[in-house]
């Protein structure tokens, strides 16, 4: 296991009807900007009961937060935050709100051009103080309740910035407040948190036994309970299980100490800003075919996977791990996720554009042994049609 610092102070509310404890949970004096996306909070009566349970507080709203929320958007937020004097941040949604809010938490306490935080280490450095953000999530998937970063679109790319003051001061899980999501949303949520797990566990060894068998665990359970929770998504137990495998699926916790290979995301954002593909589906397409290419590197961790995952014991180590790819495949494919490039009508002569991306963001030398060059990035991509 290799050294490791781990620190996360979130403050997890979890459970049903908890929405109430906002009351205590945000100070009585705080000015509110409540930051949400689309009209389903609206519709089906989130925010109405996030602004009864807030009382006596002023607050002022700012929706439209995009699906990959936009630079231009949330610059808008940033502005009103200033001029209003906000001094607490609520985000109601899924990732890509409170993705938003942490980067318009940023914003308000940069002195520069706040275009500077998508540079390599702004984000982290130079920013020393920030609002307490705390959060309500309707939509499990990409763990920004219980982490310090998250992605912006910006000049047709996707930018991860992160700082420890980014942190949620509490956030609020409910299950039953995802129950009203369509069942495509949710199906990218598990194919998110799903990825985010194997991006930390298959990679190689470094005898790291407790972050493996978590890692395990939840991709046993995501498993289990993947396509029950969308075939029934009020069954509580089965959508409690889905939300909290997505917070602990990048709190930290299972990859601590171990390396960690963020290929899959990486070149799966530049599908998401060329082709407006959904993020979750972008994974589905790019991880079989990672595996299938580099499948040596990661031989003893793909081992470990096919069996103690898919339960795999017969046959050759290559059938085995042949096998376990098809299983994760297949499990895609059955949540109602494509898994080839072909299925979303992108041609192969695509890939030149897709391989530039890469280059242009400089993604030349990806994962865990940062040794996967552009080269070897066109190979995954011929691979996923």
């Amino acid at each position: 296991m290799k050294n490791f610092d781990f620190h996360n102070p979130t403050h997890i509310v979890f459970g049903q009807d908890r929405l109430g404890e906002l009351d205590n949970l945000i100070p009585k004096e705080a000015k509110v900007l409540i930051l949400y996306g689309g009209g389903s909070i609206k519709k089906f009566g989130t925010l109405e009961k996030v602004k009864q349970n807030l009382k006596n507080r002023k607050t002022i709203e700012f929706g439209g937060i995009e699906p990959n929320p936009k630079y231009e958007t949330l610059i808008k937020a940033v502005e009103i935050a200033k001029k209003e004097n906000i001094d607490f941040l609520l985000a109601v949604g899924g990732g890509s709100v409170m993705d938003g809010t942490k980067f318009i938490n940023l914003a308000i306490n940069y002195n520069g051009n706040s275009t500077d935080l998508f540079k390599p280490g702004y984000s982290q450095t130079k920013v020393s103080k920030s609002l307490p953000i705390g959060t309500v999530v309707t939509l499990p998937a990409t763990g920004s309740e219980m982490n310090s970063g998250g992605v912006i679109t910006y000049n047709h790319g996707k930018h991860v910035v992160s700082n420890k003051l980014l942190y949620p001061k509490f956030s609020i899980l409910d299950p039953k407040l995802t129950y009203t999501l369509p069942a495509i949303q949710v199906a990218n949520g598990i194919v998110d948190t799903f990825i985010h797990v194997v991006e930390q566990y298959v990679t190689y060894p470094v005898d790291a036994r407790f972050q493996d068998r978590t890692a395990e665990g939840i991709l046993q359970t995501l498993i289990e309970i993947g396509r029950q929770t969308i075939d029934n998504p009020e069954d509580y137990d089965a959508r409690a299980n889905l939300v909290w495998c997505a917070t602990m699926a990048l709190n930290g916790l299972i990859g601590a100490g171990v390396p960690q290979d963020w290929t899959t995301h990486m070149i799966g954002h530049e599908l998401t800003a060329l082709f407006g593909i959904d993020h979750g589906k972008t994974l589905a397409i790019l991880q079989p075919a990672i595996w299938q290419v580099r499948k040596e590197q990661k031989r003893e961790k793909l081992l470990q996977y096919a069996k103690r995952v898919w339960n795999i014991t017969e046959g050759d180590d290559d059938s085995k791990i042949d096998l376990a790819i098809n299983k994760t495949r297949d499990f895609f494919e059955d949540l109602g996720i494509k898994t080839h490039l072909s299925d979303y009508n992108i041609k192969t002569n695509e890939i030149d554009n897709i391989v530039n991306a890469l280059k242009k963001h400089g993604l030349t030398a990806m994962s865990e042994t940062r040794d996967l060059t552009l080269e070897i990035s066109r190979k995954i991509l011929q691979k996923a049609f």
